[in-house]
């Protein structure tokens, strides 16, 4: 594939520049300069490319709604330096055992009776045995018989599990990049980058949708942000069908706790980028959207955010109820999907 550089001349026009820059499917990839002149554009440029793109490829006034719980909390030992489930940590996350199946179907009915599309649910493991995927895919079975999407994030599969999770009927694996490349040792260093990449690959291979994406806001550079958006958007064989971009959650213990905290309208922008470069993904607002005003959720979903987390609760930090999210979809005129 031929890699995109962009060199704009000194009188280009932005949205010129942009579609220069955007590359046609299947025959070119983005490059990491490209990307950056993507964030460098004048905001309501970008705005208004971001917004073109998700016009082309969907419906600009629906956002899909996805609910995520918590099957197994804490014990994790990962170190990864913004989570509060590592037991590298004291945060007051207490490790728990796998939920039941009675549990986990109250949970999924009440997130479908609430809207809810899409049931996800997360375990802190760095990789789960055979025996923990056998209970997992029995969990998958009830989400699915309730009509709903199911998704689930473990940790590292190997390809036999990958496949008993999509013979269980799992729709999306979520194994999230975190950062860019270069960035990655700052943020964790019991597991590297090629085994997220690995993960990605079974998926893929097992025949399940992959959801993947970071998080911003834990000092990374610019540049390091589009290097995220980089390796998302180059994905083999494709870049994936569902991209959470979380902006970092602060919580006491974890090495990030007292990191600056990311501009708003930088955040913004990376919602529109993401929406550029990997037009047909489902682009969710996750992590850190209890701390956005309504004024910047609205630019997220005018910037192309079409996808959102649901409920009171993220794992283990908390999300706008269910109620106030209702009411700012009224304002915005937004539907479900």
């Amino acid at each position: 594939m031929q890699e995109v550089t962009v060199s704009p001349s000194a009188n280009a026009q932005p949205i010129e520049i942009v579609r220069r820059a955007r590359p046609q499917a299947g025959t070119e990839r983005w490059s990491v300069a490209a990307i950056e002149e993507l964030f460098a554009l004048p905001f309501n440029d970008l705005i208004y490319r971001a917004q073109q793109v998700h016009r082309e490829h969907f419906d600009a006034n629906a956002v899909q709604r996805s609910s995520l719980l918590s099957i197994k909390t804490g014990g994790c030992p990962e170190d990864c330096a913004y989570c509060p489930q590592s037991v590298h940590y004291d945060t007051g996350v207490e490790a728990s055992k796998l939920m039941d199946v009675d549990a986990v179907r109250a949970a999924a009915q009440t997130a479908k009776d609430a809207g809810a599309s899409r049931f996800c649910m997360g375990a802190a493991w760095r990789e789960p045995k055979d025996r923990d995927i056998e209970k997992v895919a029995e969990l998958v079975r009830t989400v699915k018989s309730l009509g709903l999407e199911a998704c689930c994030t473990l940790g590292m599969l190997t390809e036999p599990q990958a496949h008993a999770l999509k013979d269980a009927g799992l729709d999306y694996y979520n194994h999230n990049l975190d950062t860019a490349p270069e960035a990655y040792g700052r943020i964790i260093t019991t597991r590297d980058y090629d085994e997220r990449l690995a993960t990605l690959a079974r998926v893929r291979e097992a025949g399940m949708s992959v959801c993947c994406g970071g998080i911003v806001g834990m000092g990374e550079s610019r540049r390091e942000r589009a290097g995220l958006v980089a390796q998302l958007a180059n994905l083999e064989p494709a870049y994936p069908e569902s991209v959470p971009i979380n902006e970092l959650v602060q919580v006491e213990g974890t090495p990030l706790a007292h990191v600056d905290k990311l501009d708003p309208l930088e955040f913004v922008r990376t919602i529109a980028v993401a929406r550029i470069t990997m037009p047909t993904a489902y682009v969710r607002l996750s992590a850190g959207r209890q701390e956005m005003s309504e004024a910047v959720q609205a630019l997220c979903f005018l910037a192309g955010a079409n996808s959102i987390f649901y409920g009171e609760k993220l794992l283990t930090t908390g999300n706008p109820d269910v109620a106030r999210d209702e009411a700012l979809f009224d304002k915005l005129g937004l539907k479900a999907i």
